[in-house]
């Protein structure tokens, strides 16, 4: 007796399963835009009209978003309700930042933990590559660039330690943090030596990853967030005496 063919509705429920795996697991990612159709049903082995059905329960949870002519997109659904509110509590109450950087300062220590125990060749591969872009970015002295593949780098990371929750958070919590982020970046770029120590951090954390050394890369971590907390501090203790200096140029 020959094996029955899934009914199209199956099919449709495994398609709709495998994409979401690859939206949680950060394969795709908010923005990115998926295949076309004929493209994606060929990938999937399974016909248009199963994938359409994948599509629109994906889209009813709110996972996905199709636009007329322009192709299906994945949403941010997954880091909006995390982002939108705490951005907007960060920026009503500046005091609570020392509370996320704590909250990054467990997460990010325990993602360096996992990715030295658990992350693939490809891993390697990926975290490699983007610290070889943090480095050209501080030897040329490339701000901008910096901010970017710092924030990959990191990213790169947590998705290595291949535990969903950490990835979507991490992710989700450097998009809160972008702008003290930057302005950390800023500040310590006006300051040579202390520029160069995040330089040295990065790497640190780097080796221990690529050396499987599980301890040692949780340890560099938590000494990176360490300095960041005190730097953002400082940082912002300069931009209040310089906030200070405008106003009593301003009253003369």
């Amino acid at each position: 007796m020959s094996a029955r063919k899934p009914a199209a509705s199956r099919l449709s429920d495994i398609v709709a399963s495998e994409l979401e795996t690859r939206i949680l697991e950060g394969s795709l990612k908010p923005g990115d835009r998926l295949p076309a159709e004929r493209e994606l049903a060929v990938e999937l082995g399974v016909s248009r009209p199963s994938l359409r059905a994948a599509l629109q329960a994906l889209a009813a949870k709110g996972l996905l978003i199709t636009r007329h002519g322009g192709g299906t997109f994945v949403t941010d659904f997954m880091e909006a309700p995390f982002v939108d509110p705490w951005q907007q509590m960060l920026k009503d109450h500046p005091d609570i930042h020392g509370d996320m950087l704590e909250f990054r300062h467990m997460l990010e220590s325990q993602a360096a933990q996992l990715a030295a125990e658990r992350a693939t060749e490809a891993d390697l591969e990926r975290i490699g590559a983007c610290y070889a872009a943090v480095e050209q970015a501080f030897d040329n002295n490339d701000l901008e660039t910096c901010i970017a593949m710092d924030v990959a780098f990191h990213q790169a990371i947590a998705e290595a330690s291949h535990n969903v929750l950490i990835g979507h958070l991490s992710s989700s919590l450097h998009k809160v943090l972008q702008g003290h982020v930057q302005g950390n970046l800023e500040y310590l770029n006006a300051r040579p030596e202390l520029w160069n120590q995040l330089k040295v951090q990065h790497r640190a954390i780097w080796d221990a990853i690529r050396e499987r050394r599980t301890e040692t890369a949780s340890l560099a971590s938590r000494h990176h967030i360490e300095f960041v907390r005190r730097t953002t501090l400082e940082t912002q203790r300069d931009e209040e005496r310089r906030s200070r200096a405008s106003r009593r140029l301003g009253a003369v």
